[in-house]
């Protein structure tokens, strides 16, 4: 006979099967207060039920990781003293029901993500991806995402320093909003989220509780969009379920959690995000092994007659959970006070129960009243740690074999070079002029080049003269074709980018943006993603402190292309002098750094580039993976590098890495920059152009004997001598720089600005 529960865990997202392992971990039935509160914490996004299982393959551990994944934010050790906390995570579905507020509070939840470690957030970064800008939707996406975030980040005073800007049709109906923060503190300011102590407190700061973003984590990050519209067929119905985000009060909650930790006031401490106060009292129970009683009803409410499901589950923004002694609670009520954060006291840490097997189990009950009636009471492990785990079916799609075949690199090419060249040229400006990129005058390269750069300097951190570098990469074009070797090659192509800044990558977070689990080709895509991550990662010695999934990223049964997004972390040693830039000098010698041909079967591959699929060619075979031939590369432009940030005597002008468009956008960036043109020398074919694969670098040098020299083994190609106001390529490409900077400069506005 079926329960009169079941409907109902239906509706708050939960098979048939979970409900019986509900039943079988409280041994009887749950009431509605506990299906719901094990409807939000078992849902995808926050149990990471399908995905667990894969994610165990990735390295972890080095010696300068503090905190790896599972906690808030991974950190590493900068030296010096000084800690560096980093993380990434997606708010799409939330960005596409309702852009602003969406991308808003995406970047207000990795900013308390971040500081929760007891970091101060130093900088933000936004990979964005929307479909093609042929209709009035996405730029109302566009518009409304860029607007989200520097309302946000601006107001609450952290500098978006970069990111990406990717357009493609598989977007269409499911844009995609990942936000990266990372932020710095003293090595000793380093807290956990974990509750320990009978009979502490625990404390809610920061804003009331509402209605908005209950049954986000549930109905909108755990499911697809239905329609063949996408979001568009679906606002009215989740619009309730997306955030409101107030920047000025998580201003200020950033302020009082830092003094807090500053003056040792807090035991544990754990931000609200996803599924809310029932994440954050569950979570912070289980990793200390302790239970918690939680009081409805001292919750501070912005709404009348909210249920305690509603309370227990809101994502309602800028709150915080400290766990504090009693001793301490006029301190922190004082301290709150003087920062203008509400304080509430709304549980206390309690003893676990040892049930009659003797295991000891620690209990989340939610009271009306610290002494009142118990509405639901749970194993806190069970919500936090104990969730399904899925091995899903993975099925390597029937197709590819005949994808890969159709390869643009053994088409003869068609038409004008230079009109392709212009075509992929595009500078993101408009995006990053609405950002401020120079809050706490920290920032070093700011938006636009390869790699952000900063000081690694803010109040209360020690004196040091190191620096950080952030970069976000993806290649969507790349994965499609070979999940596994596009996610190497795409770590191999951010670790580069940290080079050009003369960091050495140190640390990578994930954003694993994928579509419908119960696809068998999305499972094979993710799991081969995992295994590529892995094999670089131990190639290029970097662990995985972190990351985010993202899963039901389709619409009317389209999956997205499989979008691993990475974000690496890099550690400049001395940084008193900014690095070269791509601003090469009148008369300098041009250089290609790396190897002119790729690995692999093609020479100059351009299956999964920017030119084919501007082509409708989505087809094709990507470059192997060959770390033996890309970190000594990488080393020999790191030392470069490195050597003018030190404010050593160099030769070296400028460096750019050869990223997408290949060697003719790369080429073109530079020159844009500095208005002079190159005569490029050698023998250039088409396919050389435009091929795309890591591991290669334009540099330019004032003496190029001793860079020569220098060098050693690492291949160099000397390409031509910088002068005049042309581009030239051999007989393929002849512009004058003036096109390029006009064309490059007014692409994307020009875009935008045709829907009207």
């Amino acid at each position: 006979m079926n329960s009169p529960v079941e409907p109902l865990h239906r509706a708050l997202g939960l098979t048939d099967s979970e409900l019986g392992d509900i039943r079988g971990v409280l041994a009887r039935d749950p009431n509605a207060l506990e299906l719901a509160l094990y409807g939000v914490m078992w849902s995808e996004h926050c149990s990471y039920k399908s995905s667990r299982i894969h994610l165990k393959r990735l390295p972890t551990k080095a010696e300068h990781v503090l905190v790896g994944p599972g906690e808030n934010a991974g950190v590493i050790d900068a030296g010096d003293g000084i800690a560096v906390a980093i993380r990434i995570e997606s708010h799409n579905h939330p960005s596409a029901i309702e852009p602003y507020q969406g991308a808003a509070t995406g970047v207000g939840g990795i900013l308390r993500d971040v500081f929760t470690m007891g970091a101060r957030p130093l900088v933000v970064m936004d990979p964005l991806f929307f479909g093609e800008l042929d209709d009035a939707r996405q730029r109302w996406l566009v518009e409304g995402v860029v607007s989200g975030i520097s309302g946000y980040g601006n107001s609450v005073g952290v500098p978006t320093v970069g990111g990406e800007l990717t357009f493609d049709t598989c977007y269409a109906s499911n844009p995609l909003v990942n936000v990266l923060c990372a932020g710095a503190l003293p090595v000793e300011r380093l807290v956990l989220g974990v509750a320990s102590g009978v009979g502490n407190l625990a404390v809610l700061l920061g804003s009331t509780t509402g209605r908005d973003g209950i049954g986000g984590v549930s109905v909108l990050a755990s499911a697809g969009f239905a329609g063949d519209d996408g979001a568009a067929s679906l606002d009215d119905a989740k619009r309730p379920s997306v955030q409101v985000g107030d920047p000025y009060e998580e201003k200020r909650l950033i302020e009082a959690c830092l003094e807090l930790l500053d003056r040792g006031l807090v035991v544990g401490i754990q931000d609200l995000g996803g599924a809310g106060i029932v994440c954050a009292t569950s979570e912070t129970a289980a990793r200390g092994g302790v239970g918690m009683d939680v009081d409805v009803s001292a919750i501070p409410l912005r709404e009348p007659g909210m249920a305690p499901y509603e309370i227990m589950t809101s994502e309602s923004q800028e709150r915080m959970l400290a766990i504090i002694t009693p001793e301490n609670w006029s301190a922190v009520e004082a301290l709150c006070a003087k920062w203008e954060v509400r304080a509430s006291v709304i549980g206390r840490v309690v003893a676990p129960v040892v049930l009659e097997d003797g295991r000891s189990v620690g209990m989340l009950r939610v009271r009306d009243g610290f002494d009142g009636e118990v509405l639901a009471e749970v194993p806190a492990s069970s919500l936090a740690d104990e969730a399904p785990l899925y091995d899903r079916p993975r099925r390597r799609p029937e197709d590819l074999d005949d994808i890969r075949d159709d390869d643009p690199s053994l088409d003869e090419p068609v038409g004008s070079p230079n009109d392709d060249l212009l075509d992929l040229l595009i500078d993101p400006a408009w995006v990053y002029r609405q950002y401020d990129s120079q809050l706490f005058l920290n920032t070093v390269v700011g938006p636009g080049r390869d790699a952000a750069l900063l000081r690694l300097a803010g109040p209360g951190l020690p004196a040091s003269q190191r620096g950080f570098a952030i970069s976000t990469d993806s290649n969507p074009r790349w994965c499609a074709l070979d999940p596994r070797v596009g996610i190497a090659l795409t770590i191999a192509e951010s670790v580069a980018n940290l080079a050009c800044v003369g960091a050495s990558a140190k640390a990578v977070v994930n954003c694993l943006n994928f579509g419908n689990p119960e696809h068998p080709e999305v499972m094979w895509q993710l799991s081969e993603t995992v295994d590529g991550m892995s094999e670089a990662c131990d190639a290029l010695g970097l662990p995985v402190i972190g990351g985010n999934v993202s899963l039901y990223n389709e619409s009317g049964g389209n999956d997205i292309d499989p979008t691993p997004v990475v974000g690496l972390l890099g550690i400049v040693d001395q940084l008193v002098a900014p690095p070269p830039g791509w601003a090469w000098r009148d008369g300098d010698t041009v250089v290609l750094v790396g190897e002119r041909e790729a690995p692999g079967e093609r020479t100059f591959p351009l299956g999964g580039s920017r030119w084919a699929t501007l082509r409708g060619r989505r087809g094709g075979r990507i470059s192997d993976f060959d770390p033996s031939r890309i970190v000594p590369v990488i080393d020999f432009v790191v030392g470069e590098v490195a050597s003018v940030c030190a404010a050593r005597a160099s030769d070296v002008s400028a460096v750019h890495d050869v990223g997408g468009g290949g060697l003719a956008v790369a080429l073109s960036e530079m020159a844009a920059s500095t208005a002079l043109g190159v005569l490029i020398e050698p023998s250039i074919t088409h396919a050389e152009l435009f091929s795309e694969f890591p591991g290669r670098f334009v540099m330019a040098t004032s003496d190029f004997e001793a860079f020569e020299a220098r060098a050693g083994s690492v291949r160099l190609t000397r390409l031509g001598t910088v002068g005049g106001g042309r581009l030239v390529i051999g007989a393929l490409i002849d512009l004058s720089v003036e096109q390029i900077v006009t064309r490059r400069s007014g692409a994307l506005e020009a875009a935008l600005n045709a829907l009207g």
